[in-house]
């Protein structure tokens, strides 16, 4: 997974501890954490044997597609890019669309953290300078915008010209919303119900649709159908998830948007890192609610007001800490619990993240054997008195 590591995370550190802002409950000063302490022992994989399946069958059916649709959720845009799928399906032009908009925070927003406007605008340069895409768009509930993509997409439609119409793929990680971007296509184009099945949970579409048609052929003599030929089509895919996630972290915020499934990694631990992110940029948004105006850097602490207020209780009365976790980071994707973006998103992450893309994608035994060796080396280090930054490796 293209990620940013090195000195572009020194970078994205930066910028959230100037984001950071001091919260006051009673006479004390609130400190929320700067670094969220991951475990080493957190899942890092969710590549099922569907997902390589499906991209294989991605692979097969390639000449049949004229465009690729590939959704990224907006709240982690950097770590909901899939380099996989981008090198598997790069021989056809591509359009990015970044899905959940509605669940970031508003251009206008108060809140200390990076403004959505300033990150929309750092995509879309950083997207047309790489010519990643020929087009890149940001859709939430809002229909202009659905209108907006299936006007782009008619237009590689007529530039390609072809009596047959134009064949589309919508592509992504699992759960970034490419079935609820086909239905609300078809519906925007075709006034018709919906035909991909959706769900909360990831891994609803198990394999590749039947081509859906989401705008009419000139025979329709419907308004804007000239020049798409029998019409313009999708085909929905399973969502495609990375062999192995190089940084836990980026586990985590793949595991509170809901691109793994629940479960995988404790909701407990998810829970904590929604209230590290919360408490970074506004603890107001729970501590009033939940805790009597007092901030926490305690998920434990703060579970337990939740489970009491939201009746997530036991036999006997005692609190679940899980039901409360659960009930949180579901409350938090519905966007009851603050309106935040995971990712950083500046020039320097984007860059690093095309470093990292670059490198080939590692299996779960390559993976942990590269990081064995590099504990071996630092390890080593130690005992000799080296620091490894010294050397310009990273700690």
């Amino acid at each position: 997974m293209a990620t940013p590591s090195g000195t572009a995370a020194i970078a994205a550190a930066n910028v959230a501890a100037k984001s950071a802002t001091a919260f006051t409950a009673g006479a004390a000063a609130f400190a929320p954490r700067q670094v969220f302490d991951v475990s080493p022992s957190v899942t890092r994989s969710y590549f099922l044997g569907h997902h390589h399946a499906a991209l294989s069958k991605m692979r097969q059916t390639l000449s049949n597609v004229g465009l690729i649709i590939e959704c990224r959720d907006f709240r982690i845009p950097i770590t909901s890019w899939n380099p996989l799928l981008e090198r598997s399906l790069a021989e056809r032009p591509r359009i990015i669309v970044y899905t959940h908009r509605d669940l970031g925070p508003s251009s206008s927003s108060k809140q200390h953290q990076q403004p959505s406007s300033d990150v929309i605008r750092t995509l879309r340069d950083f997207h047309t300078k790489t010519h990643h895409a020929m087009d890149v768009l940001f859709c939430g509930n809002d229909a202009s915008a659905h209108g907006t993509l299936l006007a782009s997409i008619k237009t590689v439609a007529r530039d390609l010209d072809n009596l047959t119409g134009l064949r589309c793929m919508v592509v992504g990680m699992p759960n970034a919303g490419k079935s609820t971007l086909l239905n609300r296509m078809r519906a925007r184009g075709m006034n018709l119900p919906k035909a991909a099945k959706t769900g909360a949970q990831p891994g609803v579409t198990r394999k590749l649709g039947t081509p859906v048609r989401i705008a009419p052929g000139e025979a329709s003599a419907a308004p804007g159908s000239e020049g798409l030929g029998e019409g313009v089509f999708v085909v929905d895919t399973p969502g495609v998830f990375v062999p192995y996630v190089a940084r836990a972290e980026d586990m985590l915020k793949l595991a509170l948007v809901g691109c793994v499934k629940d479960g995988l990694v404790p909701a407990v631990t998810v829970a904590d890192y929604l209230l590290y992110h919360l408490n970074l940029v506004d603890p107001g948004i729970y501590a009033d609610k939940f805790c009597k105006g007092a901030a926490t850097n305690d998920v434990h602490e703060f579970l337990k007001e939740v489970a009491i207020r939201t009746g997530k209780l036991r036999k006997g009365g005692e609190v679940s800490l899980e039901g409360a976790a659960e009930w949180v980071v579901q409350e938090w994707r519905r966007g009851g619990l603050g309106r935040i973006l995971l990712d950083v998103v500046t020039p320097e992450t984007l860059a690093e993240a095309v470093r990292a893309a670059e490198d080939p994608a590692l299996s779960m035994n390559q993976a942990r054997k590269k990081e064995k060796e590099a504990r071996k080396v630092k390890n080593e280090m130690k005992r000799m008195g080296v620091s490894p930054s010294a050397t310009g490796g990273q700690q």
